[in-house]
């Protein structure tokens, strides 16, 4: 009897023992809830709370021990504390937005990847873009990026206010309206030359080949872009414009095609130059008119998983001659047109090296209405090869100058036509 009221004694010391330990518990992990809720306006309940935030660091892995030290890799409450002091003591309290500088953070965040096609797109900027990608906007007409750190022209678009006053693929962007383009993101780049129709713009450029910097001034207008237009040429040879890789450029492209067809074309010119790209599958999918079942762009991911794009398609030129032409501002989409009917041999490519874009983005559309166009993989051309700053060499190198623009002459494309001519002996 006496054995078992001692067992049951011992139960008792136990349970009271676990009692305390749980009640333990508790009462920390309600001093470290109210310290992680209190911290920043509280030091008292912060330094009780910090025991426990170096515990959950470590298992959660937000800390590395260093020299024997628990330090954290990223100390979120900077951003904070950043944040309250430009907030109380930024001198010019005019000048605060929240919003503004909360954008201007996510901008920041992005831009210190280094990567010129990986931005953050605040709503109206997202806006801009949908607009540019739709074919209908107001502005210059040119696409601009970074190379080699400089803001530079990729290509005016043909009809529209830059191509007018004379710019050029390759053309630095020095100044913007008396701003220096120096450490100017692509963002606040395109946001300066932008504006309402009617409104004027003032770029000093830059062009390799000449000693003077150039200060031009462009009207802004309504930029609408068909995407493909065509033209028959003499000896029933056929022009097909393709100024972008947007929305409409398949239909149109299909529908280009059916038309030139009927008229018992002897060969196509595929005019690519100052095509600064667009869409990935939109230049698959026209691939389909020359290859199909076979691979027309691999796309290369940061695991060093690999996943290949076929074209399919009618195949409605794969009997016809074919020549594309290139230049400086032909960039993305167009390279993997261009990379893949040159890979398999069913287009000859004259002009000029392009631009260099091997590099894959996605858009995703946030909340708010703000977007983060992201760089997600590399691609390569059906051969392996990757273009990226390195470009496309023509099979057939011919330079249009600037002389020659002023001039309309057009080397280029009455080499695209002596070609053609060959193929026909």
């Amino acid at each position: 009897m006496n054995k078992k009221r001692k067992i049951r004694k011992g139960f008792v010391k136990i349970a009271k023992s676990l009692a305390r330990i749980f009640l333990l518990v508790l009462i920390v992990v309600i001093i470290f809830s109210s310290g992680a809720y209190l911290a920043t306006t509280n030091k008292t309940i912060s330094r009780l709370a910090e025991g426990q935030a170096l515990y959950l660091g470590k298992v959660t892995g937000k800390y590395d021990k260093v020299d024997g030290k628990w330090a954290q890799n990223v100390d979120f409450s900077l951003y904070f504390e950043v944040w309250e002091a430009i907030k109380n003591e930024y001198v010019n309290k005019g000048d605060f937005s929240e919003k503004k500088m909360f954008y201007g953070s996510l901008e920041g965040m992005v831009a210190s990847l280094g990567d010129p096609y990986t931005e953050f797109m605040d709503p109206q900027k997202n806006k801009e873009f949908n607009e540019d990608m739709s074919g209908t906007f107001e502005g210059i007409g040119a696409e601009i990026g970074i190379r080699d750190e400089i803001l530079t022209i990729i290509s005016p678009i043909d009809g529209t206010p830059a191509q007018r006053a004379g710019l050029m693929p390759g053309d630095k962007i020095l100044e913007i309206d008396g701003e220096p383009t120096q450490n100017m993101n692509i963002n606040e780049a395109v946001s300066r030359i932008r504006g309402t129709k009617g409104t004027e713009v003032i770029l000093d450029i830059f062009r390799e080949g000449t000693e003077d910097i150039q200060e031009v001034k462009i009207i802004r207008d309504t930029i609408i872009i068909r995407s493909v237009t065509y033209k028959a040429l003499e000896d029933d040879i056929f022009l097909i414009k393709i100024s972008s890789f947007n929305g409409d450029t398949e239909n149109l492209f299909s529908l280009a095609i059916k038309e030139i067809l009927a008229l018992q074309p002897k060969g196509v010119i595929i005019d690519l130059r100052s095509n600064p790209g667009g869409y990935l599958e939109t230049s698959v999918s026209l691939l389909g008119e020359w290859i199909d079942g076979e691979v027309a762009v691999i796309e290369g991911f940061g695991d060093d998983h690999q996943m290949n794009y076929r074209a399919n398609g009618l195949n409605r030129l794969k009997d016809y001659p074919t020549v594309i032409l290139i230049n400086a501002g032909s960039a993305s989409a167009s390279e993997i047109l261009t990379g893949a009917l040159q890979y398999y041999d069913k287009a000859i490519v004259v002009g000029e090296k392009s631009y260099g874009k091997g590099s894959v983005q996605i858009i995703r559309d946030l909340k708010d209405g703000s977007a983060l166009k992201i760089t997600m993989a590399e691609w390569l051309t059906p051969g392996g090869k990757n273009i990226n700053k390195e470009g496309i060499i023509p099979d057939v190198e011919v330079e249009l100058t600037y002389e020659d623009y002023l001039n309309n002459r057009d080397p280029q494309l009455e080499e695209a036509k002596r070609v053609l001519k060959d193929f026909k002996k």
